[in-house]
C-alpha cells in the first residue's frame, strides 16, 4: 500500500502534498505504467528528460503518453535584490504529483521493452516509481 512521504519541515508558500493521489492513479490510456511512490515536485525540463530517455528506448515504435503536467509556476527573485518591491519572476514550471499519480503510461510494444524504457524514464525523474501493468493484459 502506498504510504504518503513525510516531511519534517513546511515548504513557505508552495502548497503542501498531503496524501495519496485521488485522481491519474489507475492507467487509462496505455498497457504499462509508473507511478510515483511519494509526493513531489517534478519540473518540465526533467519531464522532458524521461520522454526522450523511454522514446529513444522504444525506437519510436508504441504510443507514450505523459499523464502530469507542470502548469505551478515557481517564482524567484533576482540574486543581490533587497526584500520587498513584489514577488519574483517565474523561473520553471512544476507538475504537483502526489503518491499514487501514474506519470507515464506505454502501449503498443512488448512487455520487456516497456519495463527497460519506464525504468530509463524513471531514472531521470526526482521521485521512486514503481511500474504497473494493467489488469487485462496477457503475456
Amino acid at each position: 500500500m502506498l504510504q504518503p512521504k513525510k516531511t519534517k519541515y513546511r515548504k513557505a508558500q508552495k502548497g503542501r502534498m498531503k496524501g495519496l493521489s485521488s485522481r491519474g492513479n489507475q492507467l487509462s490510456n496505455g498497457m504499462f505504467g509508473i507511478k510515483a511512490l511519494d509526493s513531489v515536485f517534478i519540473t518540465s525540463r526533467q519531464i522532458e528528460a524521461a520522454r526522450i530517455a523511454a522514446t529513444r528506448y522504444m525506437k519510436r515504435e508504441g504510443q507514450l503518453w505523459i499523464k502530469i503536467f507542470p502548469d505551478k509556476p515557481i517564482t524567484k527573485k533576482p540574486l543581490e535584490v533587497r526584500m520587498g518591491k513584489g514577488k519574483g519572476a517565474p523561473e520553471y514550471f512544476v507538475a504537483v504529483t502526489k503518491a499514487g499519480r501514474v506519470i507515464f503510461e506505454v502501449a503498443g510494444v512488448p512487455y520487456d521493452i516497456a519495463k527497460e524504457a519506464l525504468r530509463l524514464a524513471a531514472q531521470k525523474l526526482p521521485v521512486k516509481t514503481k511500474f504497473i501493468v494493467a489488469r487485462d493484459f496477457e503475456n
